[in-house]
């Protein structure tokens, strides 16, 4: 059923504003006399002021102020103010009947009879608590933002405008880039960015980038205010309003430079625990197959000797010379695969490293050949070294003449020496070098450079960069073995179009040179002796009995330390141990030397290996070690060694 409804054209004018001011709800529209009282009362009034018209009509309008405003006469000046300007407006806090304040805005205007004379005032209230509290939320949460922004001092967080230019600017953006607000806002953020990031137009594309896909994130070198450069993280955020308009991009900004050097340095460690790794995975296996190929070069070698004692004709001897020649190759080549695995025997001496190369000298220019010149840079006070002179100079021969080989047409090596300190961990090409005073040797060449993706297995056995049949590969890895084996490592300082510098680095000593004697040893008439052989190889057990037959010697044998060992418990008389020191089933030849020398103090004690040196523990008095692959010739000079030293 419709609500009745009556004409408004049948009320007259004033009727028709009383109905509309008595209506409005949101407003409390009311009058005051001349002297502040209410003379009427809306329904607006009425709700949020919470008094009925009944109760408020007639008193003064100043029981809506709050106490502080009355002592400050507030309701008094706003009626002056509205007498005398016109209109009166403000917004402050007013009072409930129930004693609850809110936020109102306030009109006052004052009201004159036809006459001119004052009749009263208009007053009209809201209630604003609503969007004042929703204004204060909005300004306390830009102000929390700001703060946030403020104190967020890892990132740069700032907005730039359509046009690129900085629109504000965080505490972390003027640490990570050096500028104040006051000298970035307003100018484009092209300048963080490196000339030629400029030139290819980078700040540009950034902005279309983030515009057509949502987002643009990257990482690129920055410039700060001074110049200097920085790894930057970026990502750019398109800033719409609600409407759709773009009205700029949020750039966030992180200084990522010690990440990245920290993940590259990682990154090293790791590529050099593998090349450690993998160096000392192939250098056991190298050290396999030279042990294995010095047992039968031992055969070979011996049998030769033994054979060319005999009488031949021309053609037979030119055949045995022949299979000797082959053999010295063989055994040359298990020397530089024990030099690589680390297996060598090292006669260490305390050697003047300058004093050595100016000894070899001739020999390095003859390695250089005649189109190579041969320069020297050796530093005055260089400290001295405990190395084996020889692996030295067969280490610098190798170097030498690869760097010749770089250089088909010619050019130049440097050889120069120098006192290093090493500071903490070193990161060397091959292994890492701890830290401690060392004398580095470099030899820089001329040639074409090693390519990047070749330096880390130049030092790798029978990895060779020459043509076929032009390098077994073994140079460098003989390098390799001498350095490390000597307590040092290499690296590879610069490789590229103009030459290649290698530089290895031997730990120093204290101490005064002191002259070797030679190798060498006159073997006197041998007495006749008891020797005992030790090996676990038939064909090599075999030969060593042949050697020491042909010169006199009674020999007993055994095939392992244990079967030895009761040999030398029962009641035969034995002068010489003659042992290998790695043998299959158990136990080798250090305990087998140790238990002998406990049962007989005089016994005469010569061990041999084909891939492992002495050990120092085992390097006791008396002890002697024989390499192998060894001739008859070798061993009769280890005998006699012992015989001057009264051991037989």
């Amino acid at each position: 059923m419709s609500a009745p409804t009556r004409d408004i054209h049948s009320l007259d004018e004033r009727q028709r504003i009383q109905l509309l001011v008595s209506s409005m709800a949101d407003y409390a529209i009311y009058m005051l006399d001349a002297e502040g009282l209410v003379s009427s009362w809306n329904t607006g009034a009425q709700r949020f002021k919470g008094y009925p018209a009944t109760e408020v009509i007639g008193r003064h309008f100043s029981i809506f102020y709050t106490p502080e405003d009355c002592g400050r006469e507030v309701p008094r000046r706003a009626l002056e103010t509205a007498l005398n300007e016109g209109r009166f407006e403000e917004e402050g806090w007013r009072v409930r009947k129930d004693g609850s304040r809110f936020w109102a805005n306030v009109v006052i205007e004052p009201v004159h009879d036809e006459y001119g004379y004052l009749f009263g005032y208009a007053k009209v209230t809201r209630d604003i608590t609503n969007r004042v509290a929703a204004q204060e939320a909005l300004r306390a949460s830009e102000r929390r933002f700001r703060l946030f922004m403020q104190s967020v001092t890892d990132y740069a967080i700032y907005m730039i405008d359509t046009e690129g230019c900085v629109a504000n600017w965080n505490a972390g953006a003027q640490r990570i880039k050096g500028y104040t607000e006051q000298e970035i806002i307003g100018r484009h953020f092209s300048c963080f960015y490196t000339q030629e990031d400029q030139d290819r137009k980078q700040p540009q594309l950034s902005l279309r980038t983030a515009l057509v896909e949502g987002k643009y994130e990257a990482e690129g070198w920055r410039v700060r205010k001074d110049g200097t450069r920085f790894l930057a993280h970026v990502v750019i955020d398109p800033i719409y309003e609600d409407d759709g308009e773009l009205i700029g991009y949020a750039k966030v900004t992180r200084d990522v430079t010690e990440r990245r050097k920290t993940e590259e340095t990682l990154q090293q460690t790791r590529e050099a625990l593998f090349q450690s790794q993998k160096m000392e995975a192939v250098g056991q296996l190298t050290g396999g197959i030279a042990h294995d190929f010095n047992n039968l070069l031992t055969i070979v070698v011996n049998s030769l000797d033994i054979l060319s004692r005999k009488p031949l004709d021309d053609r037979e001897r030119r055949l045995l010379e022949n299979a000797q020649k082959a053999a010295e190759r063989g055994a040359k080549l298990t020397h530089q695969l024990l030099a690589f695995s680390r297996r060598q025997t090292l006669n260490a001496e305390i050697n003047n490293i300058n004093q050595l190369i100016e000894g070899f000298s001739s020999v390095l220019r003859g390695g250089g050949g005649a189109e190579v010149s041969l320069a020297f840079d050796l530093a005055s006070d260089l400290r001295l070294t405990k190395i084996d002179a020889a692996q030295f100079e067969a280490a610098l021969l190798n170097l030498v003449v690869n760097a010749r080989d770089a250089m088909p047409d010619g050019g130049k090596v440097t050889i120069s020496t120098a006192n290093v300190e090493m500071d903490g961990f070193s990161m060397c090409t091959v292994d890492p070098l701890d830290a401690g005073s060392y004398v580095a040797i470099t030899v820089r060449d001329t040639g074409s450079g090693i390519p990047p993706e070749l330096q880390k297995r130049i030092f790798e056995p029978f990895f060779t960069t020459k043509d076929v049949g032009k390098g077994t590969g073994l140079g460098l890895s003989q390098v390799y073995g001498f350095v490390t084996q000597s307590g040092g490592s290499l690296e590879i300082v610069r490789s590229d179009a103009s030459g290649t510098s290698l530089r290895f680095y031997l730990p120093v000593c204290e101490g005064d040179i002191e002259q070797t004697t030679g190798n060498a040893a006159a073997v006197e008439a041998l007495p006749v002796m008891s020797v005992l052989v030790v090996e676990d190889e038939d064909d090599v057990r075999d030969s060593a009995v042949t050697v020491l037959e042909s010169i006199g010697c009674s020999v007993l044998t055994a095939e392992s330390a244990e079967a030895a060992l009761a040999i030398i418990q029962g009641s035969a008389s034995v002068d010489v141990l003659f042992a290998d020191v790695v043998m299959r089933g158990g136990r080798g030849g250090y305990w087998l030397a140790r238990e002998a020398r406990s049962l007989r103090p005089g016994i005469g004690i010569i061990l041999t290996s084909g891939s492992v040196q002495m050990r120092p523990e085992a390097m006791e008095e008396e002890v002697l070690f024989l390499p192998k692959p060894y001739r008859s010739d070798d061993l009769l000079v280890k005998l006699a060694a012992l015989k001057r030293t009264g051991s037989v």
